[in-house]
């Protein structure tokens, strides 16, 4: 049975690839409609780093904000994606919205946000996620489910009124495109994609067709 959104998205691809000319605002537009499309966690993204033996090592994340300037999620930074960024802040992003047949793929360095900014966004956590986020070695060995549990009760008496603070581990990261990749599925693997690319952050965008 033909997809009855088919028509539609194709128009939507060739008048992004053929008119879009600021890669940030295209994302804008993509995001908005996979939000519209599949309401569940269209914010999810790959995260790829390199291990200290340049071994490449990817998860799933959720990206918090976008804007010009960049992409951010957070993260405890004594985890193990944490401590790859610190030694070499560079990575790689993929987004996959699998309604909308369509992907985007990001690289470029990573920064941290401003101490203010991550603030803001630990504040407006759920106060168990705040919690959890002092009471979690994250990525480290756990000797059991007992003592995940045991910390998360020692931090939630100790912060038992008031705010919780911010951990000073725990802050978020912005990547810095320096690539972005669109990429739309077309019948018989003849796939849209468009890369923009630029040498620094303030250089101008250069955009050019790939091959599927």
């Amino acid at each position: 049975m033909a997809d009855p959104f088919d028509d539609i998205r194709q128009l939507l691809a060739e008048k992004d690839f053929a008119q879009a000319d600021d890669p940030i605002a295209l994302f804008g537009r993509w995001f908005a409609e996979a939000k519209e499309a599949q309401p569940v966690y269209p914010e999810a993204m790959a995260l790829a780093t390199v291990d200290e033996n340049g071994l490449p090592d990817v998860r799933m994340v959720l990206l918090k904000d976008f804007d010009e300037k960049g992409f951010v999620f957070y993260t405890n930074m004594e985890s193990a994606k944490g401590r790859q960024l610190a030694a070499n802040p560079r990575a790689a992003l993929n987004f996959w919205w699998p309604a909308l047949h369509r992907q985007v793929r990001i690289r470029g360095p990573v920064e941290p946000v401003p101490d203010e900014e991550a603030d803001a966004y630990f504040a407006s956590r759920p106060r168990g996620s705040r919690i959890g986020a002092w009471a979690s070695k994250q990525s480290r060995p756990l000797e059991s489910r007992r003592a995940l549990e045991k910390a998360v009760a020692a931090y939630a008496a100790k912060f038992h009124v008031g705010a919780v603070p911010r951990p000073p581990y725990w802050t978020g990261q912005r990547v810095v495109p320096l690539y972005m990749e669109f990429w739309h599925e077309r019948p018989f693997r003849l796939h849209e994609r468009v890369l923009f690319a630029r040498d620094d952050p303030a250089a101008a965008w250069r955009k050019t067709r790939l091959y599927p």
